[in-house]
């Protein structure tokens, strides 16, 4: 379905516009994209979801496509995406409590969402990034101490205002091809998570490209990430700590909502939080878990009937009003 067939707009929240993608009616549905992606990432899930009742917003998150892009980095910390989430929830709601669904760090988006605000988010729905609660340890330093000797975590990497931009940005396009070939169960290989000293992350991209990844697909996704959006996704990483020194006060919280988690066995964020995965009875006590086989990163994308036959069976099975 293409972008024209979809309701588009832009809905005036606290820190700016965010630009919604929407279709369907019923219950509110807000579907949050992760890194470096846009609404489109859901383009198999909308009218999946609208067909089986649901009235689907799918956001751009701030930085990104149509969305506000804010010059301070201060402004992409993760209190001012959850106030986004609330603006979109506030005005297309009304008020109502929502469902709303995250893949990368739209899933670490959603569970802080539901944390903070659980009077207007009465579900969670995670992909890939499983809900890890706020500790007592730094992130950049854990990202630190899990590189060997001699190479950066990827996420060490993003964290030098204009370090990774300058290799993104020569060839948006081919930068993102093999990103998206990296994090693929077909084409992928987690060792591209290391980036050895004096190496770019791209030196270990691979040649081959998935089989989902069609040139149309990736022509979508380069237009919305030239569109000035490569620094903005990059800021989310470069705000990590900020984030942890904001949110003390919710150290080791829980999510009580229903909740579902749906991983993929040759995804990172799977494998290197496992632990987070395995703690879930005691962190988000009712959420339901799903492993997909042969599947990486991009699983919506990569395995779009799975991914939306467990997020219709879940929806269904969820009450309209959550008062437990």
């Amino acid at each position: 379905m293409s972008t024209i067939e979809y309701a588009s707009r832009s809905v005036d929240v606290p820190g700016g516009r965010i630009h919604v993608v929407e279709h369907g009616q019923g219950p509110l549905v807000v579907l949050v994209h992760g890194f470096p992606e846009s609404w489109y990432s859901w383009r198999h899930q909308i009218p999946a979801l609208a067909a089986a009742g649901y009235r689907v917003a799918a956001i751009d998150v701030r930085g990104y496509g149509r969305s506000v892009k804010p010059a301070s980095l201060d402004e992409y910390g993760m209190l001012h995406l959850v106030s986004d989430v609330v603006g979109v929830i506030t005005a297309l709601g009304g008020g109502t409590p929502a469902v709303v669904i995250g893949h990368d760090w739209g899933a670490t988006i959603a569970a802080q969402t539901a944390l903070l605000r659980p009077d207007l988010v009465r579900a969670v729905g995670l992909l890939s990034v499983p809900y890890t609660p706020r500790n007592e340890h730094v992130p950049t330093e854990v990202f630190t101490a899990l590189a060997p000797k001699g190479a950066e975590f990827y996420i060490s990497y993003f964290q030098e205002p204009g370090r990774a931009e300058a290799e993104i940005e020569p060839d948006v396009r081919e930068w993102l091809r093999g990103f998206y070939a990296a994090l693929s169960a077909e084409t992928g290989d987690m060792g591209v998570f290391m980036i050895p000293e004096g190496a770019e992350m791209r030196d270990a991209f691979p040649a081959a490209t998935p089989a989902w990844l069609t040139d149309e697909i990736l022509d979508r996704f380069t237009a919305e990430l030239t569109a000035g959006a490569v620094t903005g996704g990059l800021n989310r990483y470069r705000c990590m700590d900020r984030d942890w020194a904001l949110t003390g006060a919710w150290a080791g919280a829980k999510i009580l909502q229903p909740a579902l988690y749906i991983g993929g066995d040759k995804d990172g964020p799977g494998v290197w939080l496992k632990q987070a995965i395995e703690n879930f009875p005691s962190t988000m006590p009712r959420a339901e878990t799903h492993l997909l086989k042969d599947c990486g990163h991009w699983m919506q994308q990569e395995q779009p009937e799975q991914v939306n036959a467990l997020l219709t069976q879940w929806l269904g099975a969820l009450p309209q009003r959550d008062t437990e």
